[in-house]
């Protein structure tokens, strides 16, 4: 299977006599269709909705876009919780879903009206100092333990992972809540990422339809949503066969009318947080490349490093890189691709094949539509890069500007760093504020 980048040579250039390499620009036509294709798969369950996992790409324009299109937004931090109010996101439309969760983070959640998701039963009694009351409506995660698998294969291992309840602890969690005057009960759980198989909603699924039926029943209390969570991944590579949504939303389905709806349960609420999926493949980073070396290898050095995108630092993650202009000569040669860091793992591709590649050539990354510039950091002192939207008529617009060596030392106050730096400017912006 062949991937194409969504912005030819002759669009790169163009972009970057207004905005410098390295940037992120991603795709609205893109996102937009996926988010239909998405509603779509679900359009059986009434109250289906997907809430973005607002981690995967925190900026109001892409959450803009996916408010558009229906989408609320899973929040797991204070900020994203002002993200999502700022792009308009609130009440019942955020998911509130953290772990070791500060007390300002829930008052915040809860002020907004956001549907929290606790992530253990010490949580409880935690967020009822934190209120003073619990809210009507609850969801608690559930960690199963031990490994997940489908089939055969063993596709991650919850008993490892630091999140959610127990068994026993939802049935308690549950009966407490209940009996502290929660009315309304949801169920969520994560349990494999990144999984490019249309079985794993349709077998976590069955879990979870499965406890809901034990706890609605054990415990009188009314589940009204199961959330699904994450977990759908995309292709990176390119013999990898893409996620068909359509069978997995009928996967679902057909699970749901086997356990659901005989149990009397066919009101239940099916959502979804996906964040990859959503966005992941309509995102490219693109970079110039600014050095060639010549030594024990064949190096390729571009103008972007694992400030930009992590994931292969991080992981040894495969991000396809699409030589504009030269998509159709023959990849005969071979290169590592790397950034400037002070880390020998900044290497964006290693021993990968290429067409012949030279300076002044725009590399475009794919996939990096979702936890690409959101991972970005600071090290080496480095800058983060700009966001661009390729607007469906084909326009461009920058929807976060690149860092600034301003930004970069602006934080540090206290030692008058910012000053010597960039005398006078802070105390002409306070005659402004002032005037």
């Amino acid at each position: 299977m062949k991937k194409s980048a969504f912005v030819t040579r002759e669009q790169a250039e163009e972009i970057t006599k207004a905005y410098p390499t390295p940037f992120h620009i991603y795709d609205e036509r893109g996102i937009r269709e996926n988010a239909r294709r998405l509603k779509k798969a679900f359009s059986w369950n009434q109250g289906y909705k997907e809430f973005f996992a607002v981690k995967a790409a925190p900026n109001p324009f892409l959450m803009g876009i996916l408010k558009e299109e229906g989408c609320g937004c899973d929040c797991s931090s204070y900020t994203e919780l002002m993200l999502s109010d700022a792009a308009g996101v609130q009440g019942e439309n955020i998911m509130f879903s953290s772990n070791e969760t500060p007390a300002e983070e829930y008052a915040l959640a809860a002020a907004l009206g956001a549907t929290i998701n606790l992530d253990d039963i010490t949580h409880i009694d935690f967020l009822e100092q934190t209120l003073g009351s619990l809210p009507k409506t609850l969801s608690c995660r559930f960690n199963p333990g031990g490994y997940f698998a489908m089939g055969t294969e063993i596709m991650d291992n919850p008993g490892d992972a630091k999140y959610g309840f127990t068994r026993e602890q939802m049935f308690e969690g549950f009966r407490i809540l209940k009996a502290k005057g929660v009315e309304n009960f949801g169920i969520h759980a994560f349990l494999a990422s990144n999984t490019v198989s249309n079985e794993y909603y349709p077998t976590l699924a069955r879990q979870l339809f499965e406890l809901a039926v034990e706890l609605q029943r054990d415990t009188g209390a009314h589940v009204a949503f199961i959330n699904l969570s994450g977990g759908i991944g995309i292709p990176y590579k390119p013999d990898q066969e893409a996620n068909d949504i359509q069978v997995i939303g009928e996967g679902v389905r057909k699970v749901y009318e086997e356990l659901l709806v005989p149990a009397g349960m066919g009101d239940v609420a099916i959502y979804t947080e996906l964040g990859r999926f959503m966005t992941g493949p309509y995102g490219h980073l693109i970079t110039k490349v600014i050095h060639e070396k010549h030594t024990h290898k064949e190096y390729l050095g571009v103008d972007a490093c694992a400030v930009n995108l992590m994931r292969p630092a991080m992981y040894g993650a495969y991000h396809h890189i699409t030589v504009l202009g030269k998509e159709e000569e023959a990849c005969d040669h071979q290169y590592d691709v790397v950034g400037s860091l002070c880390e020998n793992n900044d290497k964006f591709a290693i021993d990968r094949m290429l067409p012949k590649t030279e300076i002044g050539d725009y590399l475009a990354i794919h996939d990096t539509g979702a936890h690409g510039f959101s991972m970005g950091y600071n090290y080496n002192g480095k800058l983060r890069s700009a966001e661009l939207l390729l607007r469906e008529d084909g326009s461009v617009e920058l929807i976060r500007r690149a860092e600034t060596p301003r930004d970069y030392f602006a934080t540090f106050d206290g030692f008058e760093v910012y000053d010597r730096l960039f005398p006078g400017e802070r105390r002409e912006a306070e005659r402004e504020n002032q005037g």
